[in-house]
């Protein structure tokens, strides 16, 4: 039998932090960061169905959905900040074992989590989070060239796409016939009317500036792979203009071993494609080392 979600909050150095959990308490736990330009909401469902043997955390970032926004002077609103504020939280709630969920920008926050403590990973559910450059998908192609010219004219074309529009695109883009209309336009309503006021927007124009410095945690990440071989399951979405299915069966270049599943669907997978991606992840999971 499933459990409800419970709504929380939490102070994080400061921060008021929102967050949702599931699960019994002392239960294996998954940890779930979100990314862009999601928040826990995202999560939703996923936790619901896992929740009567898991225990489920998924924080909203800082800026991000019923969390508090700090100051831009005291909270960088970059990836070493947000990996920082992750780091932070997990330690606020006393987490000291658990698997991680790797999607979009969450997946940065979540690696450099299970590089600082290898320890602490059971193991890792990666659903489209890209560390393989070469195997970027064409809506990198734009990306590639704001990176390439920094400074007023970038910033104005990330703030452009901070927008409902962009929202929409970010939610709903690339998916064939028969699952484009599997998006519930609430995604980015809702992520829109809550990302929308300026303070917000300049931080997340700051955040998608930052971008680039991911890129330099690519090798590392993946020599974490290979170095620690944590058990991994991969389930992708492979209509992804970021992450095609390339993007997926490079992590077999590092994790040979790596339980991989190309579903239908594309990069917002638990909304079109959840009932295929549960019993995968109840199998895995049941499979872990508490």
């Amino acid at each position: 039998m499933s459990t409800p979600i419970r709504h929380r909050r939490l102070d994080v150095n400061g921060i008021d932090v929102f967050y949702r959990e599931a699960g019994p308490a002392d239960a294996p736990l998954l940890l779930l960061p979100h990314g862009y330009p999601g928040s826990s909401f995202v999560y939703r469902n996923l936790m619901t169905a896992l929740s009567d043997r898991w225990r489920t955390v998924a924080p909203d970032l800082p800026g991000f959905g019923y969390s508090a926004t700090p100051p831009a002077e005291d909270f960088g609103y970059t990836f070493d900040a947000h990996s920082d504020f992750l780091a932070d939280f997990v330690d606020a709630l006393g987490l000291d074992r658990y698997a991680i969920w790797l999607h979009d920008y969450g997946s940065q926050l979540g690696f450099r989590l299970a590089m600082s403590a290898p320890d602490r990973v059971s193991g890792l559910v990666i659903q489209n989070g890209d560390v393989y450059e070469d195997e970027f998908g064409p809506k990198y192609d734009v990306l590639r060239k704001l990176w390439e010219h920094p400074g007023p004219g970038a910033r104005r074309a990330y703030a452009e796409h901070v927008s409902l529009d962009g929202f929409r695109d970010e939610f709903a883009g690339e998916l064939p016939d028969g699952v484009a209309d599997r998006i519930p336009p609430d995604l980015w309503t809702l992520h829109w009317a809550l990302l929308s006021t300026p303070e917000r927007q300049a931080n997340l124009v700051q955040l998608l500036e930052d971008q680039p410095s991911t890129l330099a945690w690519f090798p590392r990440e993946r020599a974490y792979l290979r170095e620690h071989r944590p058990r991994t399951l991969i389930v992708w979405g492979p209509h992804d203009g970021y992450m095609p299915e390339g993007a997926a069966t490079a992590y077999r270049r590092d994790l040979p071993d790596a339980e991989l599943h190309l579903l239908g669907g594309g990069h917002w997978l638990l909304e079109t494609h959840l009932d295929e991606v549960v019993p995968l992840v109840r199998d895995f999971l049941g499979r872990l080392e508490p």
